[in-house]
């Protein structure tokens, strides 16, 4: 792989949010997660001690596009004068993503570290930390970490394995078996037990899925819509805004609280259970967003080859290898700051 030292770029901002999606607070007025995150990948790279002229000019040019850049930075500024943070390379080991340093590198304390200070030490900063996502997520009954596997075993004999970096919570009644999927992705094999009349139910943030006897994967996807692929029996799928459909093994379905689309099963719904990535003529843009859910740090890819399309089976166990392999197949070449900043860029 080729290696470069300057490319420092930071993603665009976005400042809408997307339906049903929880927004940050800073001062009071709402930003959104989009921005609070811009703003936390700032304060690591200037803390880190690593930052070039052009990195703090282009930093200072973030500040300037938006009143929203502009407030989420006084905030975390504020926040940061609160926790008395006076040495930067000190708050760098805990807060950045890319120390090596044994203990420092957890995705939960890097977390929670992150979510204190965007939650003003005691919250009076007005931002409700504990409504957004990455801190439900931390706080959920059961979780796995970016690049890892997780699988449990619930009471009612239903085996549950996590994809990486998700969440779920159980909570189980006298009346139904319910799990909500707070992030991310899980395959669900339901127990047998037939004394157990309970309905079991996965509730995401677009509706409920009930299933009839069988084994089945669901995902809460990024873009506001959820996807469950049934491997066997059959599910029942509800919305908040339209008609109950039964969903039988072979199928999947993606959905949004008013909408369903179905389509066959394909291998790539389940190939992360297999330890893969399958990509058959996917966007370069899109398997790079894709991967990002298994590493760690901030995958990009130049929009210039954001449109190319290739296919392949791609063995998660090694992302580096995935990455070496690209250009190799594609008109790209990949660029590291450190092994948790990659960017996918032109040959050129």
């Amino acid at each position: 792989m080729q290696q470069s030292t300057r490319n420092k770029a930071m993603p665009d901002a976005s400042i809408a949010s997307s339906a049903g999606h929880v927004q940050a607070f800073a001062g009071g007025i709402a930003v959104s997660e989009a921005v609070a995150n811009q703003a936390a990948e700032w304060l690591t790279l200037l803390m880190s001690g690593e930052a070039s002229e052009d990195d703090r000019q282009r930093w200072q040019q973030w500040r300037m596009e938006h009143a929203d850049h502009e407030r989420a930075w006084q905030h975390i500024e504020t926040i940061i004068g609160r926790l008395k943070i006076m040495e930067p390379h000190a708050a760098y080991k805990t807060l950045s993503p890319y120390t090596r340093r044994e203990g420092l590198h957890s995705p939960d304390r890097r977390k929670a570290i992150v979510m204190l200070l965007w939650a003003g030490a005691a919250g009076a900063s007005g931002l409700l930390a504990s409504r957004t996502p990455a801190w439900q997520q931390m706080v959920a009954d059961y979780h796995s970490d970016t690049g890892t596997q997780r699988t449990i075993t619930l009471d009612d004999g239903t085996v549950i394995t996590l994809n990486t970096a998700s969440a779920i919570n159980v909570h189980f009644s006298h009346q139904q078996r319910l799990v909500r999927l707070v992030a991310g992705e899980v395959l669900i094999t339901t127990g047998h037990a037939t004394s157990d009349a309970r309905p079991f139910l996965v509730e995401t943030a677009e509706g409920r899925i009930r299933a009839l006897g069988t084994r089945f994967a669901v995902r809460q996807q990024p873009d506001g819509s959820s996807r469950v692929a049934v491997l066997e029996s059959a599910v029942e799928i509800t919305l908040e805004q339209a008609p109950s459909h039964r969903l039988p093994a072979g199928q999947s379905a993606t959905f949004t609280r008013n909408s369903l689309i179905i389509n066959s099963l394909q291998d790539s719904d389940t190939a992360w259970t297999k330890g893969q990535i399958i990509a058959d003529q996917m966007r370069l843009g899109d398997f790079a967003t894709e991967l990002s859910r298994y590493r760690p740090g901030l995958i990009r890819c130049n929009p210039a080859v954001a449109d190319l399309r290739f296919s392949g089976v791609f063995p998660l166990e090694d992302t580096d290898r995935i990455l070496a392999t690209l250009p190799s197949v594609l008109p790209v070449r990949i660029l590291l700051r450190t092994r948790y900043w990659v960017t996918i860029d032109t040959v050129s």
